[in-house]
């Protein structure tokens, strides 16, 4: 058994292994050549605290202090067991020798030189020089960010202070204002407001209804959005202005009621249905949907419109012709009595025909109207009875899509009804295919009267027929079409108009005009649409 003295920490050799050098006696001091330092040992703190360690036994054994070594159990075998060492007789020791001191207890061997070989484990930890660079590090970060946050601070102090400053120059304008003997509140600004939103739908309804000239509504209609533009900018400022504001409100409303009440004056009253006392279509109004033809939107391409007959014109039954999905043959066709059941899609009959070709239908005196399959007829269908009743060539008319209307084929043959009665428009080759008009007798389907167009056809859209005039349309886009041309056979005039027509749909398949109703049903894509025609008022 080996003991050493040591101090109050343990002290332990690295790897398990037996610390080197010649084992002491029982009673010699512990000496620092005991221990041979040729051991290969860590180096670093742990060396370190070893060499302390061996450096206070000699210190130890100078001021004649003893290490003591029990007995040994066997020679080859040392139980673990406790020294202690004494106390210098020196004071600086006195109160180290009253107590006793902590050893670590090692257990080792005796080779065959008799050399003690014991395991000391030394502990391997390191002082934390990384942990103290990171703390280092970190607090100087903080410390910057603290001078940061500072310095915002003071800008917020400097701000806060101006503010107070203003805020006290304001209150001070208020407490002035107050005094006043006018005084305004954000009411009167609303109430301006509304009286300008009035103005507002006042306008729209004038341009709406407005038949002439629009320039001194549009005129209006910017005072007023100016004016609007001036209550916002004025609500930032000083009240006082309202009164001027108010002067302002007030003429435009004198300006306004003048403008209507000329309206009122200028506005033609409608002719009488049926009747043709006005001066030629003016205006038209936008579209209204009625449905969707009844076989679907595949079915792009037909005609649809209302029985006229003078002897019972506000009596007459509803009428759907789409062609077949080809845009050529007319087969089938519905009857409606009244608008409530084509609405409805309910009491229709249907009935089929062989053959109908395009889309230049039209009813008149229960009697349809329809150029004949593949050929230059006309043809005269009873409702009634679903027979064809009369069947007459036109004379020198082209036919299978020879002269046709833009975007709209098969419609060599358009027919009109209006106040006068039955009309067909078409185009000969003489005429080098500008459009032909000819009045026909609704009875035998002899043509009555013919007059000649410089209209080329194939560049117009549609075309219908008020009063004996011709009115012709064009594509602008694919939302407006406009009635662009006329030619009146009660005077052999012809001329050009600007009347904007807007669509649901890209392409006007027919249009037929109702002289009772005064409305053009037209087929657009599928889809039945109404419009009702504003007319100009006959001079005084």
């Amino acid at each position: 058994m080996c003991s050493l003295a040591a101090s109050s920490l343990p002290v332990n050799w690295p790897g398990g292994e037996s610390p080197p050098g010649p084992l002491r006696s029982p009673g010699d001091p512990a000496k620092l050549s005991d221990f041979s330092l040729e051991h290969k040992m860590k180096p670093g703190f742990p060396c370190l605290l070893v060499l302390l360690g061996l450096l206070h036994s000699a210190v130890m054994s100078v001021w004649g202090v003893t290490t003591t070594f029990p007995s040994f159990p066997t020679p080859d075998s040392f139980p673990t067991s406790d020294f202690s060492s004494g106390s210098p007789t020196d004071s600086a020791w006195s109160t180290s020798s009253s107590k006793s001191q902590s050893f670590s207890n090692f257990t080792g061997n005796r080779d065959d030189r008799g050399v003690c070989q014991c395991s000391v484990i030394l502990p391997d930890n390191t002082f934390p020089v990384l942990r103290v660079e990171r703390l280092e590090i970190t607090a100087q970060t903080i410390s910057k960010k603290f001078e940061t946050e500072l310095s915002k601070v003071k800008e917020y102090v400097q701000l806060i202070s101006k503010y107070e400053e203003k805020l006290l120059n304001l209150t001070v304008r208020v407490s002035i204002m107050e005094k006043d003997s006018i005084s305004y509140t954000e009411l009167d600004f609303e109430l301006i407001k509304m009286e300008v939103k009035e103005m507002e739908k006042l306008i729209k309804r004038l341009k709406v209804g407005f038949s002439g000239s629009t320039v001194i509504i549009d005129q209006l209609e910017v005072e007023i959005r100016n004016m609007t533009l001036l209550v916002e900018q004025l609500e930032t400022l000083d009240k006082n202005n309202v009164l001027a504001i108010r002067r302002q409100v007030l003429a435009l409303k004198n300006r306004l009621k003048e403008c209507e009440a000329s309206k009122v004056e200028s506005t033609p009253p409608p002719p009488a249905p049926g009747s043709c006392a006005h001066g030629g279509v003016a205006n038209i109004s936008k579209p209204i949907i009625v449905q969707l033809n009844w076989l679907g939107f595949s079915y792009k391409y037909g005609a649809w419109g209302r029985d006229y007959s003078p002897q019972d014109p506000g009596n007459g039954l509803y009428w759907v012709a789409p062609l077949n999905t080809d845009g050529r043959i007319l087969q089938y066709y519905r009857l409606y009595n009244t608008k409530d059941d084509l609405l409805l899609y309910t009491n229709a009959r249907q009935n089929q025909i062989s053959y109908g070709q395009g889309s230049g239908t039209v009813v008149y005196k229960n009697n349809m109207y329809v150029n004949w399959y593949n050929s230059q007829n006309m043809a005269k269908i009873n409702l009634t009875t679903n027979k064809v009743d009369l069947s007459q060539t036109l004379p020198n008319a082209a036919y299978n899509n020879r002269f046709s209307y833009a975007n709209v084929g098969w419609q060599d043959m358009d027919f009109a009804v209006d106040e006068n009665g039955l009309w067909v428009i078409y185009a000969t080759e003489a005429s080098t295919g500008n459009i032909v008009i000819s009045k026909l007798n609704d009875t035998t389907l002899a043509v009555l009267n013919t007059w000649h167009t410089k209209q080329y056809k194939p560049s117009v859209t549609n075309t219908f027929m008020v009063c004996g005039v011709l009115y012709a349309t064009r594509t602008l886009n694919t939302r407006i079409e406009e009635i662009f041309y006329y030619y009146d056979t009660n005077t052999g005039k012809e001329g050009r108009l600007n009347i904007v027509m807007q669509k649901m749909q890209e392409t006007v398949q027919s249009i037929n005009y109702h002289p009772f109703e005064q409305k053009l049903f037209v087929y657009n894509d599928g889809y039945l649409l109404n419009y009702d025609l504003v007319f100009r008022q006959i001079p005084q």
